[in-house]
């Protein structure tokens, strides 16, 4: 019998030898497990050339322009369909499309024009002897020819939330009918019969076209720039969001804040879009799903939601991402508008919303510049309570530290104010002054780039405050006056031309 080497002597005979260094092994092995890692001086593996002969194999007519592939692949809400029954991501924006509540045929401007339909419209896809209409999404960057399907929905055996949600995609697939179990050549594509309504939480216009990124500057809410535009000038992002001083509706109030300053900034540099964040903030917060029906009409409960603007063509689009939450100002519109004093300030910059106050005359959210604030129309957990009534399962999602909102009220991000409040206990019982690193938002835990940092404005020797005043940094609408807390690092794209310069 032929006993496997040792992991230490495996190194000592195998890998110890490829590496070139002064070290002796033990310091070679002791380095390697501190590291986790070793660079060896080893060829770099050949790779053959590509074989055009293996196209020959392919089920698909790669000549014949007028095929439509058509591309399965697991959905980023529903999974293979296990995460169907799970409210908080069906009602989670698509970090794409934004659809909720559905899967649909994500085809390319020019297909659309080809097969005479607009987004809602539905489509008649037939693979071999199987036939499927479902609605159509036009998504900028898609590939033409190219139709992009996402599995998982349509299930008839499952829970309240996700029965007959979406479309069953599985009768198209077949063993042996496509180049992969994924990857289908179309025997026919065309406009089907009627549309279908696809809800978006989308509540702005999609701006597109050459002039769109200018747009966005314009109006002070995404600015960007390119590598060597920050290598000639770093401040350049200052200079761009200068503007003239306007008057304020109240004495400036810097001195109101002499204790800790809650405040937040978000990197977009390091920013995916994945949605992470709001998937912490529903669950941190007891934020409520509101159905498809709910979403169409513009009724969403989420306190974050990531916006995606395009810029350039609908073949090469610029994307550009931003998360929108409450942004805490200073002189915030919505609390000069309530007629109850239901919003108000406090001492340590929150912009608090005060629930059992509230009588819902939706002006603050009228007021808002940045749509972040979110009205309860109806009781929307009793819509599942009686499925769920016998297990009590219902009760176990909620965060006990945080208040169920009723039907009538209004809500919006509140910096996590459940975790600032424990943080400070700790402090007074520890007889301690509250730091800003003491508290952690929901979001930024979840956020696996490190977009998001939280913490005190008015401690200077912070890392916070460090992103607060970073030279990127910007606030969105900020020609508005209203001292926003939240400031945007802007994004900067290395294009094509400077990386050949």
């Amino acid at each position: 019998m032929v006993r496997p080497l040792r992991p230490m002597r495996y190194w000592k005979t195998k890998l110890y030898p490829s590496f070139s260094s002064a070290l002796n092994f033990k310091e070679f092995w002791n380095a390697g497990l501190h590291d986790g890692v070793v660079f060896l001086n080893e060829a770099a593996a050949i790779i053959g050339k590509f074989n055009k002969s293996v196209l020959s194999d392919l089920p698909v007519d790669l000549n014949n322009t007028n095929k439509y592939l058509v591309v399965l692949k697991d959905s980023y809400q529903a999974g293979d369909g296990k995460f169907l029954d799970n409210g908080w991501m069906m009602e989670l924006p698509h970090p794409v499309s934004k659809i909720t509540w559905d899967n649909y045929a994500a085809i390319s401007h020019t297909t659309a024009k080809e097969l005479g339909v607009d987004t809602n419209d539905k489509i008649k896809i037939q693979i071999g002897n199987k036939t499927l209409e479902m609605p159509a999404f036009i998504q900028p960057g898609a590939a033409d020819k190219t139709i992009t399907i996402e599995i998982g929905f349509g299930r008839t055996v499952v829970g309240v939330v996700g029965e007959d949600v979406g479309f069953n995609i599985i009768p198209l697939m077949s063993k042996n009918g496509g180049v992969s179990p994924w990857i289908y050549n179309a025997t026919s594509v065309s406009k089907g019969n009627g549309s279908y309504k696809l809800a978006s939480s989308v509540e702005h216009h999609v701006f597109a076209g050459a002039v769109a990124k200018n747009i966005l500057a314009r109006r002070g809410i995404v600015y960007e720039g390119t590598v060597n535009e920050y290598r000639k000038n770093p401040h350049f992002i200052m200079v761009a969001t200068k503007e003239k001083k306007v008057d304020q509706i109240y004495p400036s109030n810097k001195e109101f804040y002499k204790g800790v300053k809650w405040g937040m900034a978000i990197d977009l540099n390091k920013c995916l879009g994945c949605e992470e964040c709001v998937i912490a903030c529903i669950s941190e917060n007891n934020v409520p799903i509101v159905g498809k029906e709910q979403v169409e009409d513009t009724r969403i409960m989420h306190w974050i939601r990531i916006d995606k603007y395009y810029s350039g063509s609908f073949d090469e689009p610029i994307i550009s991402t931003q998360p929108m939450l409450c942004q805490q100002c200073d002189d915030a519109p919505c609390e000069n508008v309530c007629p109850v004093a239901a919003t108000t300030h406090s001492p340590d910059g929150l912009n608090q919303q005060i629930y059992n106050r509230c009588i819902g005359t939706r002006y603050c959210e009228n007021n808002c510049p940045y749509m972040v604030r979110r009205f309860n129309f109806f009781n929307f957990r009793d819509h599942f309570k009686d499925a769920y009534q016998q297990s009590n399962l219902l009760s176990l999602v909620y965060n006990p530290q945080v208040t169920i909102r009723s039907r009538g009220v209004m809500e919006k991000c509140t910096f996590c104010i459940q975790r600032i409040m424990e943080a400070r206990s700790d402090a007074i019982r520890e007889d301690r002054p509250l730091k800003g690193s003491d508290v952690k938002t929901a979001c930024q835990v979840a956020c696996n780039t490190d977009a998001i940092k939280f913490g005190d404005m008015n401690d200077k020797g912070a890392e916070f405050v460090q992103y607060r005043n970073n030279k990127l940094g910007y606030y969105v609408l900020k020609s508005l006056n209203v001292m926003p807390n939240v400031t945007y690092l802007a994004k900067l794209r290395n294009t094509y031309t400077e990386e050949e310069s």
